[in-house]
């Protein structure tokens, strides 16, 4: 609960988009620490990101894979909140993929004041082929990563301690995964304040 307040004072602080990168030059050279938001297209990232803020600061798009930057947010003096483009959507062109892949990579790489990326999963669906590569790409870096299983409110309550149980256990698998789940409604607002702590856990470095 003591997390969970402090997360809360985190988020008091305004939100003002910093800017959009689409190549490694582009990233602020803010010092501020940082977390990023990670996810297949649909996963709700938009979404989350909203109900975190309180604000309309992150656009969801009709189309997947759309976004094609890494977009930075501040949050009064305290730190930057990182949206990265979604991940695994359909029919996307091999350049398209390649240059998103490249500039993660280069992010991952070479953040220094990159505190956790929180890795969003759809609950209905579960840790897919693509996460999990994007799970090694984070043990590869050497990033701590937490997931957050999104849409929980989609699924019964036996249906959510499943996947939560199933997802704790992929994850005790790879070496820079955090060891909490935590399952998250955006539409309900379940499982925000435990995400606000988790941020504030990983600013602190606790």
């Amino acid at each position: 609960m003591a997390f969970e307040t402090k997360g809360k004072e985190l988020f008091k602080s305004p939100v003002a988009f910093l800017r959009g990168a689409n190549t490694p030059e582009a990233f602020p050279r803010d010092l501020l620490p940082e977390v990023a938001f990670a996810g297949r297209s649909n996963v709700g990232k938009s979404s989350l990101i909203n109900a975190l803020t309180g604000q309309p600061v992150a656009r969801a798009s009709s189309t997947p894979g759309r976004t094609q930057e890494i977009n930075f947010f501040k949050l009064g003096t305290r730190f930057c909140l990182v949206d990265m483009p979604g991940y695994g959507f359909a029919n996307a062109p091999v350049a398209l993929v390649q240059n998103w892949t490249q500039l993660v990579h280069f992010y991952l790489r070479g953040r220094r004041q990159l505190k956790r990326v929180f890795l969003l999963v759809d609950a209905r669906h579960g840790l897919k082929k693509v996460d999990s590569d994007i799970m090694i790409m984070l043990d590869r870096s050497g990033v701590s990563y937490q997931i957050i299983l999104t849409k929980a409110d989609k699924l019964k309550e036996s249906e959510q301690k499943e996947i939560f149980q199933k997802t704790l256990e992929q994850g005790k698998e790879h070496v820079a995964c955090y060891p909490e789940i935590i399952l998250t409604s955006s539409e309900k607002g379940l499982g925000i304040p435990e995400l606000k702590g988790a941020i504030y856990q990983a600013l602190e470095g606790i």
